[in-house]
C-alpha cells in the first residue's frame, strides 16, 4: 500500500491551524485536516509534508 508519509509520522502530525489529526489523500498528494470546519489540505512534496498554513488550500 502506498503512503505519502511514514505511518508513524502521520500518527503524530496535526493541522497547524486547528490541531486536528490529518489524513492522507493519495489522489491529490495532500494531508487533509479531519476537522470539517477547517478542512485545509497541505501538500506533500517528495514525502515531506509542507505544513504551512500559507501553502495549504481550502477543500470544499
Amino acid at each position: 500500500m502506498a503512503t505519502l508519509v511514514e505511518p508513524s509520522l502521520l500518527e503524530i502530525l496535526v493541522c497547524p491551524k486547528c490541531h486536528a489529526p490529518l489524513r492522507e489523500d493519495l489522489e491529490t498528494n495532500e494531508l487533509v485536516c479531519t476537522d470539517e470546519s477547517c478542512a485545509l489540505a497541505y501538500p506533500v512534496r517528495d514525502h515531506i509534508p509542507v505544513l504551512l498554513i500559507d501553502e495549504a488550500r481550502k477543500r470544499g
